[in-house]
């Protein structure tokens, strides 16, 4: 039998927050017209967030996170339902409890919960039509912020050089967004290799005294860990079958986790993407999901351990665009996403890994149906 302890969550933030809601009594008395409630709720890493009392409050200050209380003194101090109730809102832990937020910096943590996705949709008009165009934005939103920020005057300016192009500044102008992908067309196996091992591949392993693996990556990485793992969701690869997958980045190998049929693929794919159908018609999507424990090793209860896991999701899907640029296939990346159903797909723990984007590869369709961002015309030239 457990002993009767108890201690706080770890990680536990408190916000003060507003609602408004249309008043009809104080419209009609003379007022605004609005009603403002106020509430506490709670927010920790590993458990949905829920409304607290100033006595439940009372109670949270008073107990330890790293330390625990006597059962018995907490109910005798506080009152038996009080405890219970915290206890029953999982912010009070007893010693049988287990929390998966460990080494976590708590702000970090909890923001990595809160802003994840689960079943959201874009926009009817989005998801049919595309970006909202420029000109629209500007006609519900005003100007934009400059293009470019001036800080001196222009007769103060130092010029540079201009430099020749080259093949590879043809490369990174090919370098855009798609959103045609051709669903008629198969991906040849060849390509989606040499990319994930562009990618995601291990370019070399080794040890580090006394017995730490490394691997290099054409990205860098924070500390040199690389977190970020690919989950693929293949839906048209010559070869392989549709389903979902894990990149062994060693092994150079696709590993199987449950294999889907087409239509099954296509409904995920459009979940995944958060309703986004130009991006779900890609060949393949890559779910890159960071292993934040890998991270936390070393940067423990870090206030740039997050924002490092964000990065190498960025450095590696500006790889994976001028690869799969340079080997003629079109991508994409999108952080529009809806997380909680890609963990639930492939089997993840939030906390423990989690989807920080989604980046699509495939064959560009031959006609733009969808808008597509291209000012230098070097995809589209007649567009």
């Amino acid at each position: 039998m457990a002993p009767d302890r108890y201690r706080r969550r770890r990680g536990l933030l408190l916000e003060l927050r507003e609602t408004c809601a249309f008043d009809f009594q104080s419209l009609v008395g003379g007022g605004d017209g609005l009603s403002v409630d106020a509430s506490v709720v709670a927010l920790v890493p590993d458990a949905p967030e829920v409304a607290v009392t100033a006595a439940e409050m009372a109670v949270l200050a008073s107990t330890s996170a790293l330390q625990w209380s006597d059962g018995t003194a907490l109910r005798e101090r506080w009152g038996a339902d009080l405890v219970r109730g915290l206890a029953a809102k999982g912010l009070l832990l007893d010693a049988d409890a287990d929390e998966h937020a460990t080494h976590w910096w708590p702000l970090a943590a909890v923001f990595h919960r809160a802003s994840r996705w689960c079943d959201v949709a874009a926009p009817e008009g989005a998801r049919s039509a595309g970006p909202r165009p420029l000109s629209e934005l500007y006609q519900s939103l005003g100007p934009p912020p400059p293009p470019v920020l001036e800080r001196t005057e222009p007769a103060a300016r130092q010029p540079l050089p201009r430099v020749a192009h080259t093949d590879f500044d043809a490369l990174l102008d090919r370098r855009a967004t798609c959103r045609n992908f051709d669903t008629k067309r198969m991906l040849p196996l060849q390509g989606l290799a040499q990319l994930l091992s562009r990618v995601f591949g291990a370019r070399g392993v080794a040890v580090v005294p006394p017995d730490v693996t490394v691997i290099k990556r054409t990205s860098p990485s924070g500390g040199g860990l690389h977190p970020t793992e690919a989950y693929l969701l293949v839906q048209r690869v010559e070869g392989v079958a549709p389903g979902l997958y894990h990149y062994h980045p060693v092994d150079h190998a696709l590993e199987p986790l449950r294999e889907l049929s087409a239509d099954a693929a296509a409904a995920l794919a459009l979940r995944m993407v958060a309703g986004q159908e130009y991006f779900a018609d890609a060949h393949v999507l890559v779910a890159m999901a960071s292993r934040f424990a890998r991270s936390l090793w070393k940067y423990r209860n870090h206030t740039k351990a997050y924002r490092a896991a964000v990065l190498d999701v960025g450095h590696l899907s500006q790889t994976l665009y001028l690869c799969a640029t340079e080997q003629g296939l079109a991508a994409y990346v999108t952080a529009a996403i809806n997380e909680a159903d890609i963990e639930q797909a492939f089997g993840l723990e939030p906390l423990q890994q989690g989807p920080l984007a989604v980046c699509g590869i495939g064959w560009r369709a031959a006609a733009m149906h969808t808008v597509e961002f291209d000012p230098l015309r070097a995809v589209w030239p007649t567009a």
